[in-house]
């Protein structure tokens, strides 16, 4: 692991994860989970104050990078309910099938290696009555800043942290066998390129065989 992908990036991701701009979405997305939560993307911790206590049972926090996990210890510390680190990829979740009733996952799903698979994971751990919470950045439907996503990706994704610009939440999630209602979106600011946002809620398609 170089010196930037271990001591500067990481704290360039807390710092940036953390602007107001994102709290609105933050607030709302986390604010839905209850009972046993799997969190995928825990990085530095910045959704434990959003959680509602009253609501959560269990939050195992899957992050993979123990470069991020150090910012959030003090956060850790002053829950008042269980969180159990799980220190992996989201790829191969280690959890029983039908175990998890809320999967939360906030600006995550654009760094993940092997997106397909993380969410067939998210899907076999999820009970059939389960919710999947999101909220994304991803491609803009504007055809001129989707051009320019795909254009930039490559360079973006060795600069953030294998961060894409041009993966679309909701058409993922479909094809992993998840029953999408309404989804959320628009941009949030700019640059387009990088600010257009999905968020919603979703649910196990009992009829699909995604997974």
């Amino acid at each position: 692991m170089s010196f930037y992908s271990h001591h500067i990036q990481p704290r360039l991701v807390h710092l940036t994860m953390r602007s107001g701009l994102l709290e609105e979405h933050r607030r709302r997305t986390v604010t839905r989970a209850r009972g046993v939560v799997l969190e995928l993307g825990f990085g530095s911790g910045l959704n434990l104050p959003f959680y509602q206590s009253e609501q959560i049972t269990q939050l195992y926090a899957l992050e993979p990078d123990v470069s991020m996990l150090k910012f959030a210890h003090k956060l850790i510390a002053r829950a008042t309910f269980p969180v159990e680190i799980l220190q992996t990829g989201a790829e191969r979740i280690p959890l029983p099938d039908q175990s998890v009733d809320t999967v939360l996952c906030t600006w995550t799903l654009c760094t993940i290696p092997s997106v397909e698979a993380a969410l067939a994971e998210a899907r076999r751990v999820l009970r059939p009555e389960g919710q999947f919470v999101f909220v994304e950045h991803g491609l803009s439907p504007d055809p001129k800043v989707a051009r320019w996503q795909h254009r930039l990706t490559p360079l973006w994704r060795r600069c953030a942290g294998g961060c894409h610009l041009n993966r679309q939440a909701d058409v993922l999630l479909r094809a992993a066998g998840f029953e999408l209602g309404s989804v959320d979106t628009g941009y949030l600011g700019r640059p387009k390129t990088m600010t257009y946002m999905y968020e919603g809620r979703t649910q196990p398609d009992m009829g699909s065989t995604a997974c």
